[in-house]
């Protein structure tokens, strides 16, 4: 049997130019299966959700699990200045309507050209924003659309992040002469939460804090700092509208960290507030899991 025996060759059908297909169409797919535009595992919140004076935006997407909301904007052929400005406009109403929901500008196009991803790019960083260039193919009788990411949302790099490679490596005793035998022992039980949602993680010392690894490999979704009477716990994520809102709720004593955040635990707050830390650190986790 030939090896392209089955095969059969894609051809590229451009939207703009199609009598057959149109806008519409590719809300409709996208609306019934938000996971084709490869953001994760998305719902449909509204679609052409009215903006008095600025006009409808095409589709509002939701991850449940974070509550991170996505406002797509599609263009058929090529974007332009236009389609740009329409999208940031669309994100800056939603989230600021509604700021307790983490917020991401979604740009959709079949042609981003070097120019306009590039003017994108300049926005990156600041605001937070994907760049999703779309391909319709005719396969045999049938049509598809696919969707490559050219422009992700930027994931700055995190305070402490190569210190593993810099910093001198110690053990736990160290970290009890310098704080206390109680306060490490608070890290040991911060550990073991965050075995309940991955086994293989477990605490890796050094002089400037007590990291994570994950299967003898750093990973460092979280750090610890014990002190004499309390654990600062800093998280390694970027600061967003949920995680605010996630930590007030909580009630867990925010202190000031311009890279992430930083929370202050006593024995205390580790016993009264279990579940919901647990939770905390599991988000962060998947968080830094898939960036």
């Amino acid at each position: 049997m030939s090896v392209n025996a089955n095969y059969v060759k894609p051809k590229r059908i451009w939207l703009k130019d199609s009598p057959e297909f149109n806008e519409l169409w590719v809300q409709n797919l996208i609306a019934d299966d938000p996971s084709v535009l490869g953001l994760g595992d998305l719902v449909l919140r509204d679609r052409e959700r009215v903006h008095k004076g600025s006009g409808r935006l095409d589709l509002l997407l939701q991850n449940i699990d974070t509550l991170r909301r996505y406002e797509v904007e599609i263009q058929l052929g090529k974007t332009d200045e236009s389609h740009i400005i329409r999208t940031l406009d669309y994100w800056d109403i939603e989230r600021k309507r509604y700021p307790q929901y983490d917020h991401c500008a979604v740009i959709v196009a079949e042609d981003i050209s070097s120019r306009f991803l590039n003017v994108i790019s300049l926005f990156n960083g600041s605001i937070p924003i994907i760049a999703l260039q779309m391909q319709a193919l005719r396969v045999g009788n049938s049509t598809t659309l696919v969707f490559t990411t050219v422009l992700n949302e930027l994931t700055r790099g995190l305070v402490d992040e190569d210190e593993d490679t810099l910093a001198a490596p110690t053990d736990r005793s160290y970290w009890v002469s310098r704080s206390s035998d109680d306060m490490v022992s608070l890290a040991d039980e911060i550990a073991n939460m965050c075995k309940g949602f991955a086994p293989s993680i477990s605490l890796k010392y050094n002089k400037v804090y007590i990291g994570f690894q994950r299967d003898t490999q750093p990973f460092n979704f979280a750090t610890l700092v014990p002190k004499k009477n309390h654990v600062v716990l800093r998280l390694h994520v970027p600061k967003s509208d949920y995680f605010d809102s996630r930590i007030e709720a909580d009630e867990f004593e925010a202190l000031d960290y311009p890279k992430g955040y930083k929370i202050s635990l006593s024995k205390t707050d580790v016993e009264e507030k279990k579940v919901a830390l647990e939770g905390l650190l599991k988000l962060v986790y998947e968080s830094r899991e898939k960036c």
